[in-house]
């Protein structure tokens, strides 16, 4: 399995390789995280720098004036948060009465439970002994005169000239990594025909390609998820803030900024700007009207915005599977702290969209990359053998809400056979698991095409192809229900599309499956076994039927193959005969060897469907 091979490289040298790797990233923070801060932020504003350069504007006038756009826009919000966050501090002892009802209700409503608890118990078994208690139970000390005093040392109140030393030598670590990371951006975002011209003849000659493409995806893919990412973000921002505005809640500027920067940290930071604002509504409001209203809107418009304007704008996801945003976000945010905690997700996509490119990188891709890591027929015959039917359906009935049961039997049913076959050959297989995927199989034809005859109201006892042929069942059940001809007689001349094969396992279940899938589309298709079926409606009939497919021949049944269509064409001069070469792993006969039987050769039951009723092509 591919899963596998991804791990026969790992030794001891792969494992020092990692463990350098996360050193080198854990200790070199202060170096890493501007360059990284400025990375991301140049693939956001590349859309921006990208619009300028097609309005007319050079590299570095359309390279500046982005940055000092940018710069001016994120220095002017900082400003207007700084006054608003100056000014919730400055209102904060109004709040404080409010603030201590709340809490002394809500610590009320939690310990009611407890004390409760504790009353019953202490009826049960009461206290016993000499020690004096005091208020709900609570063990009374008491302080012997020789005790010792306890002594607290306050630090010396501090001067207005040492506390704007103490500020600014705070404030002087982030401006200075604002100020690095912004020449940073400049000379990036200037220089990044340079640098991907650099990169290209880092990867070698050999892989020009490959990294031309991964440089495509990161510039173009990646900077429109950034960008788009930063959009969404900031009218939810604005929108909170306009919500709380009109909800009269103080210092809404800054609530709705709070909610639009959270919102970057994946998953925990848009319940964490809720819990703030929520915990701030309850205590300026005496009740808690207020307090429920906003939540509610929040939480609407977080769904909103989640479910119906992300997945317009920018996609459904954002490449990373769920649990790998979690992931992503506790490994950065161990790294780099609260930088790392908001890097986390573009530093995983960044490595996500290498990953398909970079060979090294790949198994990034496969483990967190939200893509599946195996194919639909794979996860198909996984799902048969762990006996799971009911995803299989629920999977399939997706797939058919925007396509055909011909294009799933080509792209998941029947790749998903070749498997089984494959390990069957092999001897992997034991005869219960070849029971239950042919029993499995059986079922989910019969299920995704109710209109060719459903499952049984009831199910007997594992149904024979169960001991005999799963072709031959599935074609039983269609009988049962349209009669003993598959259908009426008396239908219009040319109508009727014959699906034939020999007398094998093999045939009947692709004979049987081409049925299904053209009677589906509203084909009139029937199917029988050449050798096996005596019976006919009589040669008056012939001319009811359009076409006749039959199925590829193996090596095997190659005479027993020209025999049968030698016949067919005897019985059926004016039907046009057709065969379906499909890519499985029986040994076939030449190709030049087949055509010149038939009148066309095919590649797929799409085509199949196509050719016979081009109104019913594949939807798509």
């Amino acid at each position: 399995m591919r899963d596998l091979s991804l791990f026969k490289h790992l030794n001891a040298g792969s494992l020092v390789t990692v463990t350098c790797g996360l050193g080198l990233l854990y200790f070199g923070r202060d170096v890493l995280e501007p360059i990284a801060l400025a990375s991301i932020l140049s693939l956001v504003i590349a859309p921006l720098i990208r619009s300028m350069r097609r309005a007319g504007l050079a590299q570095m006038p359309a390279t500046m004036l982005s940055v000092l756009l940018a710069t001016t826009c994120l220095v002017g919000v900082g400003i207007v948060l700084a006054f608003q966050l100056v000014a919730v501090t400055r209102d904060l002892p109004k709040y404080r009465a409010a603030m201590r009802t709340k809490v002394a209700a809500v610590r009320e409503l939690a310990e009611r439970p407890f004390e409760r608890i504790e009353a019953e118990l202490s009826a049960v078994a009461p206290s016993s002994g000499a020690t004096a208690t005091g208020k709900r139970g609570m063990t009374t000390i008491t302080i012997s005169p020789t005790q010792p005093i306890p002594v607290e040392i306050r630090a010396p109140r501090l001067t207005t000239t040492g506390a704007l030393t103490r500020l600014f030598s705070l404030a002087w670590g982030p401006i200075g990594e604002a100020g690095l990371v912004l020449v940073l951006l400049i000379f990036m975002s200037l220089e990044h025909e340079s640098l991907r011209d650099r990169l290209i003849r880092l990867g070698g000659q050999t892989e020009v390609s490959r990294t031309i493409q991964a440089l495509a995806d990161a510039a173009q893919g990646v900077s429109r998820f950034f960008f788009s990412q930063f959009i969404v973000n900031v009218t939810f921002g604005l929108l909170i803030g306009v919500v709380l505005w009109a909800a009269d809640v103080p210092h809404a500027a800054l609530w709705g900024a709070l909610s639009g920067l959270l919102r970057f940290v994946p998953y925990l930071g848009i319940m964490a700007a809720g819990a703030v604002i929520a915990m701030f509504v309850a205590a300026i409001d005496p009740g808690w009207t207020l307090a429920l209203s906003c939540m509610v809107l929040f939480v609407a418009l977080e769904l909103l915005v989640a479910n119906i304007v992300e997945p317009k704008v920018y996609g459904h996801s954002s490449g990373l599977s769920p649990l790998a945003v979690i992931i992503s976000a506790l490994f950065w945010g161990a790294m780099w702290g609260p930088v790392g905690l908001l890097l986390s997700t573009p530093l995983t996509l960044c490595l996500v969209v290498a990953g398909r490119h970079v060979r090294t990188l790949e198994p990034v891709t496969i483990l967190l990359g939200d893509a599946p890591a195996v194919s639909g027929a794979q996860r198909f015959y996984q799902r048969i053998l762990a006996g799971d039917i009911a995803a299989i359906i629920h999977d399939a009935q997706d797939f058919l809400e925007r396509s055909s049961f011909a294009r799933y039997c080509d792209h998941i049913l029947l790749p998903g056979i070749v498997l089984a076959a494959n390990d069957t050959r092999s001897g992997k297989m034991e005869k219960p698991q070849e029971d239950r995927i042919r029993s499995a199989i059986a079922d989910v034809a019969a299920t995704l095409t109710p209109e060719s005859g459903g499952p049984p109201k009831s199910r007997r006892r594992s149904m024979s192809l169960l001991d005999t042929n799963i072709g031959a069942h599935l074609r039983q059940m269609r009988e049962a229900r349209l009669g003993r001809w598959q259908g009426a007689l008396d239908v219009p001349a040319h109508s009727v599309v014959l699906c034939v094969g020999l007398a094998s396992m093999r045939d009947d279940m692709l004979s049987e499956l081409l049925v299904r899938a053209l009677r589906e589309d509203q084909v009139d298709a029937r199917s029988f076994s050449i050798i096996g079926d005596s019976e006919n409606p009589g040669p008056d009939k012939a001319d009811l039927v359009s076409t006749v497919f039959i199925n590829y021949p193996t090596e095997a049944m190659l005479d027993q193959w020209l025999t049968a269509v030698a016949n067919l064409r005897a019985g059926l001069p004016e039907a046009m005969l057709v065969t379906i070469r499909l890519p499985l792993t029986d040994p076939v006969p030449s190709a030049s060897l087949v055509e010149k039987q038939v009148d066309m050769v095919l590649r797929s039951f799409e085509e199949a469907l196509a050719f016979v009723a081009p109104a019913h092509a594949p939807r798509q």
